[in-house]
């Protein structure tokens, strides 16, 4: 959930490192800090709150050699003591850290019976402690690899030492990536964040430490055995990973799904078929399935929900689905003849790892639905399929969770015509209405204004319910957690079916309730739920097909969607008036929308 980056090469001036971190702000932080080397030892900087305020702390100077990191709090308060870099006793050695070491409470009593002093509240701190004490019988390349295996959690560290002229790097786990320059070397937790200064990249693996020189990289595995390592040029455009024109990068990537959704058309569907070049999928195994497992987490979830009721219809299959964090506990009667679909758009979701690793224990075959090539769960994965979302900047994930519902749709059909439980005619109606989505989709963000002056009419309520039937309660889940994720106001999404089930009870003048209330085969049973609302003088905001004559005379405000020719893609239009109504309403609020406070872009720990 850290970030942490760093440099080593020719001088520079210390706003290239700060740059460099700030390019890891979307991963989220409540504190940062920086450790770099000059000619009179180490110069340290941190404190809570913003890079901007720590750059305001600092005149500009050069520098060769130094590592920067920013911080969601886990262990210990969001303070300047507890901030990254950590260091030893003697204060000659900084580290910055992402992830959790779960033995540090016994590994800080063994450092304390040995004097060590600790400052800080942090699991971190007993890392450079250890590197300290196990550094005193051992040079530092031995010294490290001792280190790194009497450490347990996942986790990715760097540090440097005063006297070295390098940077020391451990991964297991947790993302880690360096980035090859023309003089030098640069590293960062995620590789968009290195894309504008390179595109040469070496992606450490689990398990690996590396020596960086300014003119030599060795990298080492767990047992002391050099690594021979690959450098490879990653296709990512700098602009992908800029706001261009717009406010925030949430808003940003919300109009980017409609391009999003063509280009994965294009990737996958060839004149009227269907073609999964990384499936690796025998058809032997396809025909004969019984059941499918899918694990994943927040928003990536409730597209597995959705294509969950997708599956069960034109698959004919068992399909059960699991939070991850739920999932890697429970007792999952898996066997080599079923299949997990694991979805994570970074691919390093720490609790779907786990749990995809539970599942291969068990010999059950792993499809990764993820948006990064090279990930941790593409790599532990036996098929892929790539989601071409692009770079997703903001914490509140919008195109990516599309992208994932539209590539799960287009695997989905390809699953029915394989096992003969949908009809050529069937898929060749739905293929095309899946090639008319980006229209759809376009046609409701024309209507931008239209529901921002919705949302700030609703952004003075203080508790949302939202509400949904069939394949449209995954989508209630999905707004309900958009708006709390960005607005903070606490926000449930429910299965309309279970109003009257405790929810009903909340229902007053002061509490809104977003009902999605299509025309479809549950349009009836949905305004019945309207009208137990609107008797308890409930406000509603409803989504709504055109020419519905029921359901908006019962809603106090209504955003109209196109009606489509099977409403079981319908969360694909859906998702946008959810998305940019909980935009409007933060925005209103004054929330920070891509960094809202406590949340991680890509949650690498447990």
């Amino acid at each position: 959930m850290c970030g942490i980056a760093g440099y080593i090469g020719e001088k520079k001036r210390i706003k290239f490192l700060l740059n460099l971190l700030k390019k890891e702000e979307y991963r989220g932080y409540d504190s940062c800090g920086i450790a770099v080397r000059r000619e009179k030892g180490i110069f340290v900087k941190k404190n809570k709150g913003k890079i901007t305020h720590l750059e305001e702390k600092m005149s500009e100077f050069d520098f060769s050699l130094g590592i920067a990191h920013t911080r969601w709090a886990t262990h210990g308060f969001p303070n300047q003591i507890n901030a990254h870099p950590q260091s030893d006793c003697k204060k000659k050695i900084f580290l910055v850290h992402n992830g959790i070491i779960e033995n540090y409470s016994r590994l800080k009593d063994f450092l304390t019976q040995r004097g060590h002093h600790f400052i800080s509240h942090t699991d971190t701190e007993v890392i450079p402690h250890l590197i300290e004490e196990l550094g005193k019988r051992e040079p530092l390349p031995k010294a490290l690899i001792e280190v790194v295996n009497k450490l347990e959690g996942n986790f990715a560290f760097a540090f440097i030492r005063e006297g070295e002229d390098a940077l020391f790097l451990a991964k297991k786990g947790s993302p880690l990536n360096i980035g090859v320059l023309n003089q030098g070397f640069i590293f960062a937790s995620d590789i968009p964040a290195m894309v504008s200064f390179t595109n040469r990249i070496v992606r450490l693996e689990d398990e690996q430490i590396a020596i960086v020189k300014k003119d030599d990289l060795k990298i080492f595995d767990f047992a002391g055995k050099e690594i021979i390592h690959k450098t490879e040029i990653v296709d990512l455009a700098p602009g992908e990973v800029t706001k261009k024109n717009y406010a925030h990068f949430m808003l940003k990537e919300i109009f980017e799904q409609p391009r999003v959704m063509r280009n994965l058309f294009k990737f996958y569907v060839n004149d009227n078929r269907i073609e999964f070049k990384g499936l690796n999928l025998r058809e032997d195994f396809l025909r004969r399935l019984k059941k499918i497992f899918l694990f994943a987490c927040g928003t990536a979830f409730h597209a597995g929900y959705v294509i969950k009721y997708f599956l069960e219809k034109f698959c004919c299959l068992d399909v059960s689905i699991d939070v991850s964090s739920e999932a890697r506990y429970r007792e999952l009667n898996l066997t080599a003849d079923d299949l997990v679909i694991a979805i994570s758009q970074s691919g390093e979701t720490a609790d779907t790892l786990a749990a995809v690793r539970k599942a291969k224990e068990k010999g059950a075959y792993i499809l990764a639905v993820c948006n990064v090539l090279g990930s941790s769960l593409v790599k532990e994965s036996s098929g892929l399929l790539y989601t071409l979302a692009g770079p997703e900047i903001g914490v509140a994930s919008t195109k990516a969770y599309t992208a994932q519902l539209f590539t799960l749709y287009l695997f989905s059909l390809h699953l029915g015509l394989l096992r003969n439980t949908l009809q050529r005619k069937v898929f060749e109606s739905i293929l095309q209405e899946l090639k008319n989505i980006p229209r759809f989709q376009e046609e409701i963000l024309k209507r931008v204004e239209e529901i921002k002056r919705i949302a700030e009419k609703f952004s003075k309520f203080g508790c949302f319910l939202f509400l949904g039937r069939g394949i449209n309660y995954p989508s209630s889940l999905e707004g309900a957690l958009k708006l709390k994720e960005i607005s903070y106001i606490p926000a449930e999404g429910y299965p309309a079916g279970e109003m009257k089930h405790g929810p009903i009870a909340l229902i007053d003048e002061y509490r809104a309730v977003v009902c999605i209330c299509l025309q479809d085969v549950l349009y009836e049973k949905m305004v019945s739920n309207l009208q137990e609302i609107k008797a308890r003088k409930g406000k509603i905001l409803s989504i709504l097909n055109y020419g519905d004559k029921e359901a908006v005379a019962l809603s106090d405000e209504v955003i109209y969607l196109p009606r489509l020719k099977n409403s079981l893609l319908s969360p694909l239009v859906v998702a946008i008036p959810l998305q940019l109504f909980a935009y409007f309403v933060a925005e209103n609020l004054g929330c920070e929308i891509d960094q809202p406070r406590n949340l991680a872009k890509s949650v690498t720990v447990e």
